[in-house]
């Protein structure tokens, strides 16, 4: 899958970005609610790698794809199907260089559309970690219902956090446009 925007260049992953992603993945601040630690000079090649891999969305495989501006890749994309008939979930990262000018809004809620319109999904779900505001604007920004706080259900980084769970579904995107 690969489309563009207004500003930005949505892509597979290719061997070059490593070094772009690298630098999102390298930071307390952007990885203080994700499910893995920052990345390291010593385990970049194998993180990335698993990146690479994810070329293709299938019930089997997620997908994992660079958001580009102008030649650089300054955010991360990642979808996958749930156990639920044509759910899928979506995660996303941005480089903090990247911050405050709209590139998330606009590369998510794009990839939303497309998801609806190229994978016919039934319903696009974000689970966060509550303590991850900028990520809950992002959601309720693109149209997404806060659906459910769960109260530490989710054991992470040596610490139970609470959950929040967004959702959409086609006719909530069709009423948007």
């Amino acid at each position: 899958m690969e489309f563009k925007t207004e500003r930005l260049t949505i892509r597979p992953y290719s061997s070059n970005d490593l070094h772009d992603v690298f630098t999102i993945y390298n930071n307390d601040d952007t990885c203080k609610y994700l499910l893995h630690d920052k990345w390291t000079i010593e385990n970049m090649h194998e993180e990335f790698n698993k990146k690479l891999k994810n070329r293709e969305l299938t019930k089997e495989t997620s997908l994992s794809l660079a958001v580009v501006n102008n030649t650089k890749v300054i955010g991360d994309l990642s979808v996958w199907y749930t156990s639920m008939k044509d759910t899928v979930e979506i995660g996303y990262s941005f480089s903090n260089d990247s911050s405050g000018r709209g590139f998330a809004t606009e590369a998510v809620s794009s990839l939303v559309k497309k998801l609806f319109d190229t994978f016919n999904v039934h319903r696009i779900q974000a689970n966060l970690d509550a303590r991850n505001k900028a990520s809950q604007k992002l959601c309720e920004r693109i149209g997404m219902r806060k659906e459910a706080h769960f109260i530490q259900d989710f054991w992470n980084k040596n610490e139970w956090t609470d959950s929040i769970v967004y959702g959409m579904l086609r006719s909530d995107l069709d009423l948007r446009n």
